[in-house]
């Protein structure tokens, strides 16, 4: 038995030697792999550190071009610029296109500003735009821009933008002139948009400022003159501030306590019929307009002689000239005087209405409406009145002009 031992221990004694030798070569190899694990990691972590400087570093650079474009494009708007600077120049080519020519881009740019900027050399005056808008316009807006059916009115509504149904027109509403002018140059006529010269959008203007009273009758509107002219309602419009007013209090919560318990309809739109009508609508609604019957009451002396059938052609024959006259009960001043009476007054007489030179001039020198002188104006008005704000050619035809003065001196002597 010991020998046995003698014999084992030796042989335990190297297999031990041996399983340490082993287990030293497998922790320095372990080790090793965790050493270059570590390594790998450090220079991982400091690539990534200098790409987030550099990216950072890029980020800076960035932010201070847009900050130095922000402050330049403040620099142009501060300086009034802005629609008409050119479009900035991209530093990409991304090989799409080709650069528009300068005639391409100049058929584009036709936009007008209220300054004047942008509106191309020419003139045009009245009479000429008058010409121009009865060929061209008077079909929608009538002869003396006072709207045809539902088309729109071009002339009048002063006064009306607190009423219940305003009327809207450079007289009465808009604040620059160069809506007008750049409206009409890009969309007018209709149907034939675009068709217009500069000479030819100049003279129309001119024409509608005059029928708004705003020019007189010589003033020849141009490129240079454009800006003399300053319409009522300039300073009727202010800077949108809601931003800094109102947004805030419309993006707070909602309020979801006392609410109404009950919703109704409590009114209605009052103006529903908007759309144009054709002309065998309008033919067929002129047809079924019923004449009132006259109201009972005394006669007067000088209607007794007057045949009713002349009194309702006149009526018939009046609306060419209701666009800016009223006569009967309740009638005022509106584009032109009022009517009543209008036989035996003195011309130019009406209080309050600011009259042409020469209708002025007529009434003290004493000059009254007799049929006689009625029949000669309506005729040919500036023929007779060189001068006279109305704009209105005269009345083509001797039966229409007689219905006329007959009617109104029949409703307006009542």
């Amino acid at each position: 038995m010991s020998k046995s031992l003698n014999l084992f221990l030796p042989a335990i004694g190297g297999t031990a030697l041996m399983l340490g030798g082993a287990y030293g070569f497998t922790s320095r190899d372990y080790a090793e792999q965790k050493i270059e694990s570590l390594e790998i990691q450090v220079e991982q972590s400091t690539a990534s550190a200098a790409d987030a400087v550099a990216n950072a570093r890029a980020a800076e650079a960035e932010i201070e071009v847009l900050a130095a474009e922000r402050d330049e494009l403040q620099v142009i708007a501060a300086a009034g610029g802005g629609l008409t600077q050119p479009a900035p120049v991209a530093e990409a080519v991304y090989g799409l296109g080709r650069e528009a020519l300068p005639e391409e881009i100049a058929a584009w740019d036709v936009d007008i500003l209220p300054d004047g900027r942008g509106l191309p050399v020419g003139s045009g005056d009245v009479w000429t735009g008058e010409e121009i808008f009865v060929e061209q316009c008077a079909a929608c807006h009538g002869d003396f821009a006072e709207g045809s059916g539902n088309w729109p009115v071009l002339a009048g509504g002063f006064g009306t933008l607190s009423d219940e149904d305003p009327v809207k027109t450079i007289g009465s509403y808009w604040p620059y002139l160069s809506t007008s002018w750049d409206y009409i140059n890009r969309s007018m006529p209709f149907g034939n948009a675009g068709t217009l010269s500069a000479d030819d959008t100049y003279a129309i203007v001119a024409y509608i400022l005059y029928s708004n009273d705003l020019i007189d009758d010589d003033f020849v509107l141009s490129n240079e003159t454009f800006m003399d002219v300053e319409l009522p309602n300039a300073g009727g419009f202010v800077l949108d501030d809601r931003a800094d007013t109102e947004y805030t209090v419309w993006r707070a919560e909602p309020c979801m306590t006392g609410c109404k318990e009950g919703v109704e309809i409590t009114m209605h739109a009052s103006v529903v019929d908007v759309t144009p009508e054709t002309e065998e609508e309008a033919a067929a609604e002129e047809a079924a307009v019923v004449t009132e019957p006259a109201v009972e009451g005394a006669a007067v002396e000088t209607e007794a002689a007057v045949d009713p059938a002349l009194i309702e052609a006149g009526q018939s024959a009046f609306r060419q000239c209701s666009a800016c006259h009223e006569v009967g009960e309740n009638a005022s001043n509106r584009t032109g005087p009022e009517l009543n009476g209008l036989l035996g007054r003195s011309i130019g007489s009406i209080d309050g209405f600011r009259y042409s030179s020469v209708m002025s001039d007529a009434g003290e020198a004493g000059d009254t409406w007799t049929a006689e002188a009625l029949d000669a104006f309506l005729t040919d008005p500036r023929g007779v009145m060189s001068g006279t704000k109305m704009a209105f050619r005269g009345v083509r035809n001797p039966e229409d002009i007689a219905a006329i003065i007959a009617y109104i001196q029949s409703v307006g002597s009542e």
